[in-house]
């Protein structure tokens, strides 16, 4: 019976494989594993599964996939352990270095992190109760799903040590804090990505420093104090690639739609009195939540647009515009909002959406999107994150907060924005009302929206005061 050194030796290749990257250049696949497990039913699906979303929507190029991301996240994954077997192997068992026998569940974990997504992955997750990271661990461990199988090579156990990389609780902390921790290989990748094809320059950092001054020690991941600069780079680029791209508010308008879309079109079906068109079919099984992991993978992005598709013509006319909608791409319209004006202006846009005979249910909603940039430890807040950590040339240990003027700026303030969501024809119609017929619902409307933009032009205010 082989030994799991011996099954690890197994599993190299003869020849090495590449895979061309427009951000990485090369991804260099050295194990059959590795490259059996791309080559799996469930990792090819990440093909249809788009990385960002109702974003293209804004910035046209980001069609990439979760395929690209998750090979990205093995990419640079891989480079991390390289660096580490050269210069930090372990030699004892409590040295606080790399074991380099970790680097297969590290590199099978970087890999299928992203496994569980589906199509529009938290709007869906969120209307139809499904968890990405809960599935993600129950394929990985399914004796059906051919990831199994290949994993199995390594191990009936070898599976569960991956899915447990992937949640957490792994026992080596190093191998989790790989993938997940505040600066990680996830994150490194969806940040110079997601950038490159956003067409954006915001995300873009010194990746190269980054993979030279990391380091293990002490049972986890941190960097030598030289490269500070270089971390705080990354913490500002993730910064600014949340307020501009991720949180823009046109794709979050689309998002809306969609959210509203997919409630309306759960509701529809749920009906026995109205008669719908379109077979629900791939969809049946997640209105009433008894779906399997066999259903999940059904779905990929074609699928539930190709429902969009038949949606659109559907009888139920609330159906209908919102699938038009998302298929020509109409986002709500937004009002930038803060607490103490929220409320006023929610009824306020209620009402007038009544007026018009559109349904708040579906034609209005509040959506608050924020972000902490970087936070460190703290024994009263429920972090998952470890904090980062830079290791001075005399092995002290400092945090990057306590170092960098530029981080300790952004430490534990949450950024982002709430806004009020809803068609763009409320705000044609409100143009179109007489200066001296505009109600005190429309005055508050118009005035919140064009103060927003700046351009209380003197027409404007005339028309309001």
């Amino acid at each position: 019976m082989q030994s799991f050194t011996e099954k690890v030796a197994a599993q190299k290749l003869t020849r090495e494989k590449v895979f061309r990257d427009p951000v990485h250049d090369y991804i260099h696949i050295r194990d059959r594993i590795i490259i059996d497990l791309i080559n799996t039913r469930e990792f090819q699906r990440l093909r249809r599964i788009k990385q960002l979303g109702t974003s293209s929507f804004t910035f046209h190029g980001a069609e990439h996939t979760r395929f690209n991301h998750s090979l990205g996240v093995y990419e640079i994954t891989r480079r991390i352990i390289s660096q580490f077997n050269r210069n930090y192997p372990s030699t004892s068992k409590y040295d606080g270095l790399w074991d380099p026998a970790e680097r297969l569940v590290a590199l099978c974990a970087a890999l299928l992190h992203d496994l569980g997504h589906g199509p529009f992955s938290h709007t869906f997750e969120g209307i139809f109760n499904t968890n990405h990271e809960r599935i993600t661990g129950q394929i990985i461990t399914s004796p059906e799903a051919e990831i199994n199988q290949v994993l199995r090579r390594l191990g009936d156990d070898f599976p569960e040590k991956v899915a447990s990389v992937i949640d957490k609780t792994y026992p080596n902390k190093q191998v989790v804090e790989l993938i997940s921790s505040q600066i990680d290989a996830d994150r490194m990748d969806y940040l110079l990505r997601d950038a490159y094809y956003a067409g954006v320059s915001y995300g873009t950092f010194d990746l190269t420093r980054i993979l030279r001054v990391i380091r293990p020690y002490n049972d986890k991941i941190v960097f030598d104090f030289s490269g500070m600069h270089a971390v705080e780079d990354y913490i500002v680029s993730r910064y600014q690639m949340y307020m501009q791209v991720y949180f823009h508010p046109v794709s979050r308008g689309m998002e809306q739609i969609l959210k509203s879309l997919l409630v309306r079109a759960k509701w529809c079906y749920q009906q026995d009195d109205i008669h719908m068109k379109t077979p629900i079919g791939l969809l049946e099984p997640f209105l009433f939540e008894n779906w399997t992991i066999e259903d999940y993978l059904r779905l990929d992005d074609s699928v539930v647009n190709s429902y969009f598709v038949h949606w659109s013509q559907e009888d139920d006319r609330i159906l209908a515009d919102l699938a038009n909608r998302f298929l020509d791409r109409k986002p709500f319209k937004s009002i930038l909002v803060n607490e103490k004006e929220a409320t006023q202006l929610s009824i306020a846009v209620t009402e007038e959406l009544f007026n018009l005979t559109y349904d708040p249910t579906y034609y209005f909603s509040e959506n608050s999107s924020y972000d902490l940039p970087y936070d460190h430890y703290r024994p009263d807040r429920q972090s998952k994150n470890s904090q980062i950590e830079l290791v001075t040339k005399t092995n002290q240990i400092v945090e990057l907060s306590q170092v960098s003027a530029l981080v300790n700026s952004l430490t534990g303030k949450s950024r982002g924005d709430h806004r009020l969501y809803f068609p763009k024809e409320l705000l044609s119609h409100i143009n179109q009302v007489p200066a001296d017929q505009l109600n005190e619902n429309q005055k508050m409307i118009i005035a919140a929206y064009f103060n927003e933009r700046n351009d209380i032009t003197h027409q404007i205010q005339q028309r309001l005061f």
